[in-house]
């Protein structure tokens, strides 16, 4: 038997409750962290679950930030520099990762307080996390303002990615599990994943099979 929640009740939450509530609801979900770097070379890692695929042609990505209202150095970095990186989570750096949401003062990059690794690649700007698998370089083009709550989608086209050997199938598809990445729900619950199988192309009349490339 289901538990329906009202909109009322959902208005009527605690505000944490219905924050982490919220944030949980909508399924499980990429992480990754974002690295940045500032004009005058301070370095910033900050842990992000709000990205999505927006176009394999060009190839875009949008990543939402709360409203500026206060510091929001990642925010700053990209948009002053046109630049940053995402960087999948794994087994080896997800409470490193987790520990990146904490409040530092600018002057302080996350990389040294978490002892996560600063790594730079083919003159890239913005800063590599070392201990990733998987690693893609983003660059700047538009920002736009959802007005019902002030957050921003920032979005970027792909520059550079790195993957582990042996995760490409023929077909383009990445085998992530096998790259090792994670997945999260809610803010603070991170997953590892098993695959059930990928399905044929749908088409009307016709039950997907299993697909192989």
């Amino acid at each position: 038997m289901s538990h329906y929640f009202s909109h009322h009740e959902l208005l009527q939450m605690d505000q944490r409750h219905r924050a982490t509530f919220i944030n949980s609801l909508g399924g499980f979900k990429s992480v990754n962290l974002v690295g940045t770097k500032n004009q005058q070379g301070q370095t910033n890692l900050a842990v992000f679950n709000s990205i999505v695929h927006l176009g394999a042609n060009p190839a875009l990505v949008g990543l939402i930030v709360r409203p500026d209202s206060v510091e929001r150095h990642t925010y700053e970095n990209i948009i002053a520099t046109g630049f940053f990186t995402l960087n999948h989570l794994n087994k080896t750096i997800y409470e490193a990762a987790h520990q990146t949401s904490a409040r530092y003062p600018r002057e302080v990059s996350e990389f040294q307080a978490t002892g996560l690794s600063e790594e730079y690649k083919e003159g890239f700007f913005a800063p590599f996390v070392k201990e990733s698998f998987v690693q893609i370089g983003l660059e700047f083009k538009e920002k736009i303002e959802l007005k019902i709550n002030g957050t921003l989608l920032l979005i970027s086209e792909i520059n550079q990615v790195y993957l582990p050997e042996g995760v490409v199938a023929k077909d383009g598809f990445i085998d992530l599990e096998k790259a090792g990445s994670l997945t999260c729900s809610g803010l603070d619950s991170y997953h590892s994943t098993q695959k059930m199988k990928r399905l044929s192309y749908a088409k009307p009349n016709t039950m997907p099979k299993e697909f192989t490339p």
